[in-house]
């Protein structure tokens, strides 16, 4: 790769780390890129699809005249590898924030959870966390919910293709999602919680596929200080 290769066009697959958000691995990648090749200010550079600063996995950075089929890749449909928590919720429906609202789930057995998980395959309708980044009137949902402001958040409707590979160590929950643009596996888990009566969030999220790209070919290598592209990479 040099840089004629990026300034006409590249697909770049990175493994994001743990609290990463995907700006800050986009603009980490774009100053390496730009101090090894020596690329021109207005070197064009964007992500296909934001993961959460508390997911990991998959994220598609295309170049140059790439970043023309950034929309294309955005709608392809995900994978995610999932684990949720039940009997307890967060404000964030994740990590982020402290865990509160704890239930008693004793009687709840894996039937019944198999059984609740089997209702959210197909179309759905979801409303996305209060801390998200959807803009409301032109402001992040989640600059709003961190400044205690009231956000009301639309539902809409999302596919989720399959959820299988369960496997129950209760409190936790691990399965695969597949699943449409636009779904929130946040509020999946939330909805799930809500639906067993006994509240869940997530703790822990990992994206695998986008479309036909697939984690297994990203590198977490490109974010480091002794980046240098390799004919492997």
């Amino acid at each position: 790769m040099n840089t004629e290769d990026l300034l006409a066009g590249q697909v770049i697959l990175l493994d994001k780390p743990l609290d990463w958000t995907s700006f800050q691995a986009v603009n980490k990648l774009k100053y390496k890129l730009k101090n090894e090749f020596k690329l021109p200010k207005k070197f064009k550079i964007g992500h296909a699809g934001t993961l959460d600063p508390r997911a990991t996995g998959l994220l598609i950075v295309c170049t140059g005249k790439f970043t023309k089929n950034i929309q294309e890749i955005q709608d392809a449909p995900k994978e995610y590898l999932t684990e949720i928590k039940i009997g307890v919720q967060t404000e964030s429906y994740d990590t982020e924030k402290p865990e509160i609202l704890p239930q008693d789930f004793s009687h709840i057995s894996e039937e019944i959870i198999n059984e609740t998980l089997g209702k959210f395959v197909g179309e759905i309708e979801q409303k996305p966390p209060v801390f998200s980044a959807i803009k409301i009137e032109g402001q992040r949902a989640y600059d709003l919910a961190r400044k205690g402001q009231e956000v009301e958040m639309k539902a809409r409707k999302t596919t989720i293709h399959y959820l299988n590979g369960i496997e129950i160590d209760l409190p936790f929950v691990r399965f695969t999602v597949g699943c449409s643009k636009g779904t929130y596996i946040r509020s999946l888990a939330h909805d799930i919680g809500q639906e067993l009566g006994v509240g869940a969030y997530l703790t822990n999220l990992r994206r695998t596929k986008i479309g036909d790209y697939s984690v297994k070919d990203a590198s977490e290598k490109m974010l480091e200080n002794d980046f240098r592209f390799s004919e492997n990479t």
